[in-house]
């Protein structure tokens, strides 16, 4: 069994930026589990587990996609729940590039039995998880709410294996899809 998920991969220059702003969330009272900038994206389509011998069968469904190229532009840093957050994320604004794209991964997968979304999509990069609650935390986030991350060129999107271990987890891209 493979853990999967389709995502739109960063350039390195921003996941740099990132370390910069997780910074005071590293020194923020409650429990954050951060996220390892190397590992941050954003999620198109979470498959979860799959048997191996279906790895190469969503690969060849999603090099069917045609999607033209564009842009996402990262406007700031908020929480899922501003009074209690459980997640703490990098907002994405692209004028619903993103969730059309993810929908039309979402589409493509569900060809091969995969349940598609309920939930509509929200773009975003998760930068941290809230495991321990403290008042301390929308502290840290509020002087990056309308931090310029700059723009993401999206010309591609990935197919990734997720290992998780007790150090985190390990991603490894599958395969390639250019738009």
């Amino acid at each position: 069994m493979v853990r999967a998920f389709v995502a739109i991969d960063l350039p390195a220059s921003l996941r740099e930026a990132f370390s910069f702003v997780q910074e005071p969330l590293r020194e923020c009272s409650g429990r954050l589990s951060i996220v390892d900038p190397q590992l941050l994206h954003i999620t198109l389509k979470f498959l979860g587990e799959i048997p191996d011998d279906q790895v190469s069968r969503v690969s060849d469904q999603l090099e069917t996609l045609t999607f033209p190229s564009f842009s996402v532009s990262i406007t700031g840093i908020s929480a899922n729940n501003p009074k209690h957050p459980r997640v703490i994320w990098a907002v994405v604004e692209d004028g619903g590039k993103t969730a059309a794209l993810a929908d039309t991964v979402d589409s493509a997968v569900s060809k091969l039995g995969f349940s598609r979304e309920i939930r509509s999509f929200r773009p975003h990069i998760t930068i941290a998880r809230v495991k321990e609650y403290h008042p301390d935390i929308p502290h840290a986030i509020a002087p990056f709410s309308s931090w310029n991350g700059g723009e993401i060129p999206v010309d591609r999107i990935l197919l990734k294996k997720s290992t998780l271990t007790p150090q985190g987890p390990i991603y490894e891209t599958i395969s390639e899809v250019l738009l």
